[in-house]
């Protein structure tokens, strides 16, 4: 599912300034200063629930702080919080209106809003919004997409438990999983010092899906072996400090403690990998297979 708010999420792009403000401005009785450059007064109007899709530009006075070029969700429309806000301005639009609003900056900050530095408290500065309103999700629609969301999600965890269920079944695998799902099939005992947080480790590493399909690895042989030979990388044990790098639950669980020179199969569910993210080579909702090799712990 989409973000709502993906514009507040685009990082400052810099500084480009702009015509002044001309004088077909118009002022609310709140203080909301906006400007229609089309109207649709026809078409259907804005309420409170509703997500609105287009583009979007904001910026400090003359200053662009953010902007969402190509029609997306940007916005979900809200109760005013203050006279004067943005929300009031969203409520007088229709569909295919194109309006900008002009809210005071002072009001923001006092609020906990963070602007640039330039931004000058007590001298009448605005924060504009210059919004093309492409289309309307409404808060039935949005009701229903996230209730079809959920079913969808529901459905593929069940088939995952199933799938996870025959293979396990199917290779008469003895281990007992974890409390989280987790199976940790120890094929052989190392001797060495245990994976700790703060230690240094390099591990060797296959990556597989269940029907057996291997989408990563540190091992080259096998990298050609399954097509997957990337020419610029360089192959080899991974290495990193524990507890300092990134890595699914489920292999930061399976790993630790185990000693230096341990041999492990860890068989993961989604929800210790990588969820319903759908990466492509591995499907959302994925259980995942890992054969790790633990080479070294310093």
């Amino acid at each position: 599912m989409k973000t709502f708010f993906k514009f507040f999420a685009v990082a400052f792009i810099g500084v480009v300034f702009l015509t002044s403000c001309s004088n077909d401005f118009k002022t609310t009785k709140n203080g909301l200063v906006y400007k229609f450059t089309e109207t649709n007064k026809n078409a259907q109007q804005v309420q409170v629930g509703d997500v609105l899709v287009g583009t979007c530009t904001v910026r400090l006075d003359d200053s662009i702080l953010a902007s969402v070029e190509t029609p997306d969700r940007i916005l979900m429309v809200s109760e005013s919080v203050f006279p004067g806000d943005l929300p009031e301005g969203l409520l007088m639009m229709h569909l295919g209106d194109k309006a900008t609003f002009g809210i005071e900056a002072d009001s923001l900050t006092e609020r906990g809003v963070v602007l640039p530095e330039f931004y000058k408290e007590g001298t009448g500065m605005k924060l504009y919004y210059e919004i093309n309103l492409t289309d309307i999700i409404t808060k039935e629609e949005m009701e229903q997409e996230q209730a079809n969301f959920i079913e969808n999600m529901q459905k593929a965890q069940e088939a995952e438990k199933e799938n996870l269920a025959q293979y396990v079944k199917d290779n008469n695998i003895q281990a007992v999983p974890d409390e989280e799902g987790l199976y940790i099939i120890v094929k052989k005992k190392g001797k060495g010092p245990k994976v700790e947080i703060g230690r240094e480790v390099a591990i060797n590493y296959t990556g597989r899906l269940l029907n057996g399909k291997v989408f990563d690895t540190s091992i080259e042989s096998v990298a050609r072996e399954n097509n997957l030979n990337d020419g610029g990388r360089s192959y080899g044990p991974m290495r990193y400090k524990v507890g300092e790098m990134s890595l699914i639950r489920g292999w930061e669980k399976g790993v630790i403690n185990q000693p230096e020179g341990s041999q492990l199969t860890l068989i993961i569910p989604s929800a210790l990998g990588y969820g319903p993210q759908d990466l492509g080579v591995i499907p959302a909702n994925s259980s995942l297979i890992f054969d790790i090799d633990i080479v070294s712990v310093k």
